[in-house]
């Protein structure tokens, strides 16, 4: 068999097998895709109310470990807080999941969904801090490490005082 033959057999060989492939993840890909273009209402809350007890647990980390001068900690749970609040979280509040229930009954209050606007501000101000958080964190400087806290921390609070529910 001549290698032109060879390399012309292998290559259809290939292709009859990758064609089809190509297409059956195509095809599995927006199968896939619509499936999660609307998600229960309580899996959204179930997501959402599960992102801010990460948030709320890295917060913790964070604070436990600029009190104890644990950098490698404070660097960790900034990163790993950095990253959810950079997810979109605003895109887990539809206007169909003002009221339900994921883990617990949503907190969320009806001005998330009358106001959607200045959440979503809000939500893209609490990323930015954290982004800065996980910035500085990589660095040594300890006193703009604990200020930049102090103001994620007034980002988180503004936005729980126009938007969640407390008991």
């Amino acid at each position: 068999m001549s290698k032109a033959f060879a390399r012309f057999h292998f290559h259809n060989r290939a292709l009859t097998l990758l064609v089809p492939l190509a297409w059956i993840t195509f095809l599995g890909a927006g199968t896939h895709v619509a499936a999660q273009s609307a998600p229960r209402p309580e899996a959204l809350i179930k997501w959402r109310q599960s992102a801010f007890q990460v948030i709320a647990w890295n917060s913790g980390r964070i604070k436990s470990a600029l009190a104890s001068g644990d950098a490698q900690e404070v660097r960790t749970a900034s990163t790993a807080l950095a990253g959810v609040a950079n997810s979109g979280l605003a895109s887990l509040f539809p206007a169909h999941t003002a009221q339900g229930k994921g883990w617990r009954d949503t907190t969320a209050r009806p001005e998330i969904f009358s106001d959607p606007e200045k959440f979503r501000a809000l939500t893209l101000e609490f990323a930015r801090e954290s982004s800065e958080l996980a910035r500085l964190a990589a660095g040594t400087d300890q006193p703009a490490i604990t200020g930049q806290f102090a103001k994620l921390a007034k980002a988180c609070k503004s936005c729980h005082d126009k938007f969640r529910q407390t008991d």
